[in-house]
């Protein structure tokens, strides 16, 4: 479930970041990113909470990126890293 989550989110041409809304760094993170021109539907954030199992959901993310940690941004396919790496 957690990996059909996070891969039908991320898809070529969209920047989609995944976040906890209580988390500062994610709150940073969607400052900086929707302060960009992007085109309408090309950048989207992801509330991991949303789903029932948060933890699996962030374990995914781990074999994906190497960190479990929010946020995770991802450029098309590619995760950039998180608010540090902005």
């Amino acid at each position: 479930m957690a990996q059909e989550f996070v891969n039908s989110r991320i898809q070529p041409g969209k920047v989609v970041v995944f976040i906890k809304p209580t988390c500062p760094y994610c709150r940073k993170t969607q400052e900086i990113l929707s302060q960009l021109p992007f085109k309408p539907g090309l950048l989207e954030f992801v509330d991991i909470t949303a789903i029932t199992d948060t933890s699996m959901t962030q374990d995914y993310l781990q074999q994906l990126t190497g960190a479990r940690t929010v946020p995770r941004v991802f450029m098309g396919k590619e995760c950039i890293g998180g608010c540090s790496d902005l």
